[in-house]
Formats: structure tokens, C-alpha cells, sequence
């Protein structure tokens, strides 16, 4: 049987620090990034009556919004993103999207310009 991902992307502009880590780091200061987030989507059944996983368009919007609630902002100012890892990062989008899209199978953070992303599979 196949199965079927769609996926969207977002980016949002962010700062954080990481209030944990020893004086000196650089880490520890304030400093920002640009973030791109990607949202999957996965089904074995496709709408009935469009013929789809999901409505791409809907995905996007709702895709967006989350990013921005955190775009040009601090990051350690929502809850759950204390620590705002990657991996931190990654499961905000989950809780975030997953009670409107129950297929969400995977979510991608990524920091392009330095190269780093990380991948939550659910």
C-alpha cells in the first residue's frame, strides 16, 4: 500500500541564548539566527473528495502562523523554549501543530546559513 508525505516550509528570524551555559560562552549571549521549519505530513489514504493528504494550502497557512509566533522575537520567552535547542525547537512545532493536523509524521528545524538542522520523526 503506498504511502503519501506532503511537506511545507517556513522561516522565521529569532534570538535566544542559553542561560545554562558557563560565563564567557558564546552561547550564553544573546545572538540570533534565521530558522527554517519544515511540517510532514504522512497518510495511506487520501481524501475522498479531493483526491489529497491534506490541503497544502492550509498546511502552509497554519505553518506559518506558528513560525510566526516566534518570528523577530526571543526565543527563550515561550514556554517550552527555555532551552531553545534545535531539538527544543522541533517539539514546539510538534505541540504546537499537531492537534489540527494528526498526521504530522516529522518536523525539520534548521539553521541554513551555519549549516545545522535537526529532525524530529514521530
Amino acid at each position: 500500500m503506498p504511502v503519501f508525505e506532503i511537506t511545507k516550509q517556513a522561516t522565521f528570524d529569532a534570538a535566544h541564548h542559553f542561560p545554562n551555559e558557563p560565563e564567557g560562552s558564546i552561547y550564553r549571549r544573546v545572538h540570533g539566527h534565521s530558522f527554517t521549519v519544515e511540517a510532514t505530513i504522512r497518510s495511506e489514504t487520501l481524501d475522498a473528495e479531493h483526491n489529497w493528504v491534506a490541503d497544502l494550502g492550509a498546511l502552509d497557512r497554519a505553518l506559518k502562523a506558528a513560525a510566526e509566533q516566534l518570528d523577530h522575537g526571543m526565543l527563550n520567552e515561550h514556554e517550552g523554549l527555555e532551552l531553545p535547542s534545535l531539538e527544543n525547537l522541533c517539539l514546539w512545532f510538534v505541540k504546537t501543530l499537531k492537534p489540527d493536523w494528526p498526521g504530522l509524521c516529522r518536523v525539520q528545524v534548521a539553521r541554513p546559513t551555519i549549516n545545522e538542522r535537526c529532525v524530529l520523526s514521530l
